[in-house]
């Protein structure tokens, strides 16, 4: 342990003279990592530098953090990416049946952030999942190509108030 400061002498001088003491007894010879560059010189300052350490080092992600609410949300939000790569209509409906599972669960005791999750259809999920896997199937062009250039120049939500000419 260290001696403590002298009643006259300020911080400053006192923290420089034991700094100087130690210098000359050598004791900052020899350090690990003498003569490198800090390993973080010249990168923008991270508030949560901490966390992501901890995540990086565990090699786990950051879903551990994240309330269920979000967490659900965020799965509805990436569920036609997650079905795509699925091969039969079974295997769409089990993961659909398993989130809407997750969501109703959390509908009835919701905790954490209050986010508008609601049950996921699995008659258009799966309706969507078989138009991209047929894509002969789908029609070459919409039926808005039919349409006039004056018809289709004037907004939908206006065609009724359209003048009749």
């Amino acid at each position: 342990m260290t001696e403590r400061k002298p009643a006259g002498m300020t911080y400053e001088s006192w923290l420089d003279k034991q700094i100087r003491e130690a210098t000359e007894r050598g004791e900052f010879d020899d350090l690990p990592g003498a003569g490198k560059p800090l390993p973080d010189a010249g990168q923008r300052y991270d508030e949560n530098w901490w966390l992501n350490d901890y995540l990086r080092r565990e090699g786990v992600t950051g879903d551990g953090v994240l309330p269920p609410s979000l967490l659900l949300r965020r799965d509805v939000e990436r569920l036609p990416d997650a079905v795509r790569a699925m091969n039969s209509e079974q295997q769409v409906r089990e993961h659909v049946s398993e989130l809407n599972a997750r969501i109703i669960e959390w509908l009835r005791m919701p905790h954490g952030p209050q986010v508008n999750v609601r049950p996921v259809k699995a008659d258009e999920v799966v309706a969507r999942w078989r138009a991209r896997r047929q894509p002969a199937a789908r029609p070459e062009r919409p039926a808005d190509a039919e349409r006039t250039p004056a018809e289709s120049a004037t907004p939908r939500w206006r065609a009724p108030f359209r003048r009749r000419r």
